[in-house]
């Protein structure tokens, strides 16, 4: 599966620090739970590549 195939998989997403001063992102897809533990720097990076991709989205909405 790539980014631009559809899906009808349903999942939650959870986004907030741990105890241990690293953000996490939990994805909850019923059967399956992916936490994905980052730096604060990996974060922000992250955060930047999502902005990015919704600047490009809105371009391609027209």
């Amino acid at each position: 599966m790539g980014i631009n195939d559809d899906s009808n998989i349903e999942a939650s997403l959870q986004i907030g620090p741990t105890d241990l001063g690293q953000v996490r992102l939990f994805v909850d897809a019923g059967q399956f739970e992916v936490p994905m533990d980052f730096t604060p720097e990996e974060a922000e990076e992250i955060a930047e590549d999502i902005l990015a991709a919704a600047k490009a989205a809105r371009a391609v909405q027209g």
